[in-house]
C-alpha cells in the first residue's frame, strides 16, 4: 500500500506536464515580436525626423549670421523712405587680434521727386545704417519727373559706373538692378527702361543712377533757360 501510495503522485506528475505544455502561449510570442519589430523602426523614422527638424533648426544660425540691419524699404515719420542697398564688412589685423568695421549705402527720397545718398561707416551695422541716413538725408534734392516716369532719355558716367536710363510707357514698371532700383523707388519713379554698364560697385552705380536724375529737364525749364515761350 506504501508503494502504491508513492506511485500516485508519480504518474499524476507527468500527466499535469502534459495539461500544462498545451497551454503554454507559445503560439503568442512570434505575434509578440512582430508587432515589436516595426516599433523601433518607427521610432527610428521618428528620430530621424527629429534630425531633420533639427537641420532646419539651423535657419536659427542663419539669422545670427545675418544681422545686419534692415534691408527692405522703410518709412519714416516724416514721411521720407529709407532704404539699404548694400552693407559691406572691412577687416583690419591689428596686434590684438581683428577689428571689424562696416559702411552702408543708404538712399532716402520721398516717392515725389526728392531723393539723396548717403554712405555711413562704423564698428557696428545699425550705427553705420544710421550714419548713412543722416548723410542721405543732408544730401537729399529734386529731381525733374515726367509724372511717373522721365521726361527723356540720359546717361550718366561717375567713375567706372555708367547708367543709361530712358522714359517707359505706362504699366511698365521699373526695369533695372538692385541699386539703380532703389534710387528710382525712393525718387517716385514707376515706369523706366535701364541698363547698367561697366563698373557693378553699388556705391558708384547708385551715384551715377542720381547724376543721371539730376541732369533730366522738362520742357518747359528747358525753353525757360533760351527764353523762349
Amino acid at each position: 500500500m506504501a508503494d502504491e501510495e508513492k506511485q500516485e503522485p508519480q504518474a499524476a506528475a507527468p500527466a499535469e506536464a502534459v495539461e500544462t505544455a498545451p497551454t503554454a502561449p507559445a503560439v503568442e510570442t512570434p505575434v509578440v515580436v512582430a508587432t515589436a519589430a516595426p516599433a523601433p523602426g518607427g521610432q527610428g523614422r521618428q528620430g530621424g525626423d527629429d534630425r531633420r527638424r533639427g537641420g532646419g533648426g539651423r535657419q536659427g544660425g542663419g539669422n545670427r549670421r545675418g544681422q545686419r540691419g534692415p534691408r527692405g524699404p522703410r518709412e519714416s515719420e516724416d514721411g521720407l523712405t529709407e532704404k539699404v542697398v548694400f552693407i559691406n564688412r572691412s577687416t583690419k589685423v591689428v596686434k590684438g587680434g581683428r577689428r571689424f568695421g562696416f559702411s552702408a549705402l543708404v538712399v532716402v527720397g520721398d516717392k515725389a521727386g526728392k531723393v539723396g545718398i548717403g554712405i555711413g561707416k562704423a564698428r557696428e551695422v545699425i550705427t553705420a545704417i544710421q550714419k548713412g541716413n543722416e548723410d542721405a538725408r543732408r544730401n537729399i534734392g529734386p529731381v525733374s519727373l515726367n509724372k511717373a516716369t522721365l521726361p527723356h532719355e540720359v546717361f550718366s558716367i561717375f567713375d567706372g559706373a555708367r547708367v543709361l536710363l530712358r522714359p517707359a510707357s505706362q504699366g511698365t514698371g521699373i526695369i533695372a538692378g538692385k541699386a539703380v532700383r532703389a534710387v528710382l523707388e525712393c525718387a517716385g519713379v514707376r515706369d523706366v527702361l535701364s541698363k547698367s554698364l561697366g563698373s557693378n560697385n553699388p556705391a558708384n552705380v547708385a551715384k551715377a543712377t542720381l547724376q543721371g536724375l539730376r541732369q533730366l529737364r522738362l520742357r518747359e525749364d528747358a525753353l525757360a533757360l533760351r527764353d523762349k515761350s
